[in-house]
């Protein structure tokens, strides 16, 4: 039976060794911070519990040393499987220092894991992460010399290989809701997302483990048997924490969590960066009309934005990992909720959708790409990034379309007239013989008959049979000094290269 207690009291039970599966995702979304700060207290004040290995699909924390930055502590934590990692430089630094050891996985795959593994079933068999650095061929999701054990397989079923995602125990499980009634009934009702916190705590129930609940209120009124998402049977034990916030942004906006409706204008002028601008309005131009469409994180953020304000709301059905459909999509550290939503699923569902082939087109940044089409999101120089739901999605989207700055470190550039001008180089090249983490394989695009695009503010290529193919450049810019001569590979040039004036 469900247990009210208070968060020092429901973290005393997390013992040496044991594995935690977190919800959570950027800008406080499900993030259960209050048990996070308790078990980091715990730990400073007695040295226990030693030797966690922590699990989460998505990027818990706010960058400031919320959520996942709680545990981000040599000792507390032996192991961590992550799919994001940028929300707590603390622990990206532990993973680069080899201090722990440190895996990264799709974050779908995390998240269908949870199920799977709650269903006692083997583990995730999936095409997703096919000669990447997940596959075992290549470096098994492993991160750092500290980390030695394999947790993926490569399988063959009818002749077609297939990755296997090993399954674990989970002992326990610490979520995060928005109420809990006295049989510990969780609704999510006032949150901007449902995400995996279902499958985190069926994970650790049918492990003979323990849930932990964090909610804002303990209500004595009936829980609408519709608004229940984790049932009370899962759950153990629960916090309740008036103090918890909605999300980064908001106390509570019921237009982020899809109870009520919001004016939104669609002349909002975009407070971006005029490189993420000119990336974005080029890369609108590959949405067709009617498409089921993915936006990613970084660059193709703020694509949603350009298409309000050229009227196109109605061109596309969007959609992003957190198992958001359509409404205002949030940038930034907001990535991942939407004001009036048409629909909100738990992640799991939609990681679903997308490897399944439910989106027409995907939009992704991109760290790095090379000669091969390689892209690199997930592992910049010794920066343990990891790839989100980014993996997921490329392998079930039919085109894809990566988005990011030509060059790194000192990039400055304007436009005048739809002429781009280079004010200032940058000194570090993004377009390379060989990218250092292979987060998306083009070997496998091409075998899987993908369609990619690669978009720079200055210059597009098109991924084909042979290779990568330089198919335009923006006005003002000179294709030796500006384009050729600062890759460090030889793209195919494109029989009719065009100059695009748009830019």
């Amino acid at each position: 039976m469900n247990k009210w207690t208070d968060a020092e009291t429901a973290v005393a039970s997390i013992h040496d060794g044991a594995t935690i599966a977190i919800t959570g995702s950027g800008g406080g979304l499900l993030e259960p911070d209050a048990l996070l700060q308790a078990l980091e207290q715990r730990f400073l004040q007695t040295g226990h519990p030693r030797n966690l290995t922590v699990v989460h699909a998505l990027g818990v924390g706010d960058g400031q040393g919320s959520g996942l930055g709680r545990l981000a502590h040599a000792g507390l934590v032996r192991r961590v499987i992550g799919g994001h990692w940028v929300w707590s430089s603390a622990m990206q630094h532990l993973a680069e220092a080899g201090e722990i050891e440190a895996y990264s996985f799709p974050g779908g795959v995390i998240a269908t894991l949870f199920r799977e593994i709650g269903a006692g079933r083997p583990g995730v068999i999936t095409r997703v992460g096919l000669r990447t650095f997940v596959d075992p061929r290549v470096d098994g999701g492993k991160l750092n010399e500290a980390t030695t054990e394999d947790l993926v397989e490569l399988v063959q079923i009818g002749g077609e290989e297939y990755l296997r995602f090993k399954p674990f125990k989970v002992d326990f499980a610490l979520v995060m809701a928005s109420s809990a009634d006295d049989k510990g009934n969780l609704s999510v009702r006032h949150e901007p997302a449902d995400l995996d916190i279902y499958a985190v705590a069926l994970a650790a129930h049918n492990s003979g483990g323990k849930v932990i609940a964090q909610v804002k209120r303990r209500t004595d009124a009936y829980v609408p048997a519709r608004l229940v998402r984790v049932p009370g049977i899962l759950v153990d034990t629960t916090v309740e924490w008036q103090a918890q916030r909605q999300c980064a942004v908001s106390e509570y906006d019921p237009s982020l969590s899809g109870e009520a409706l919001m004016e939104v204008g669609d002349d909002e002028k975009l407070t971006v960066d005029v490189m993420r601008e000119i990336v974005g309005e080029r890369a609108a131009q590959e949405l067709g009309r009617n498409q089921s469409v993915n936006f990613g994180f970084g660059f193709p953020g703020v694509i949603p934005a350009i298409l309000r304000s050229q009227g196109r709301r109605a061109d596309y059905w969007g959609s992003v990992e957190q198992g958001i459909h359509n409404g205002s999509m949030l940038d930034g550290a907001m990535f991942g909720a939407a004001r009036n939503a048409d629909a909100i699923l738990p992640s799991v569902d939609q990681f679903d959708f997308y490897s399944g082939g439910g989106i027409d087109v995907t939009f992704l940044g991109m760290g790095e790409f090379d000669a091969e089409g390689n892209v690199n999101v997930s592992k910049l120089g010794s920066v343990v990034v990891g790839p989100g739901g980014f993996m997921d999605i490329a392998q079930g989207a039919r085109k894809i379309v990566f988005c990011g700055a030509f060059e790194a470190k000192g990039l400055k550039v304007t436009r005048h007239d739809n002429r781009l001008d280079i004010v200032s180089p940058g000194s570090f090249p993004k377009l390379v013989k060989q990218v250092r983490h292979i987060t998306f394989s083009g070997v496998q695009a091409r075998l899987d008959g993908k369609e990619v695009i690669y978009i720079t503010e200055r210059a597009v290529f098109r991924l084909d049979p042979l290779g990568v193919t330089l198919i335009e450049i923006a006005e003002g810019v000179d294709l030796q000094r500006d384009v050729l001569s600062r890759i460090e590979f030889e793209p195919l040039i494109a029989d009719h290269l065009l100059h695009d004036a748009t830019h």
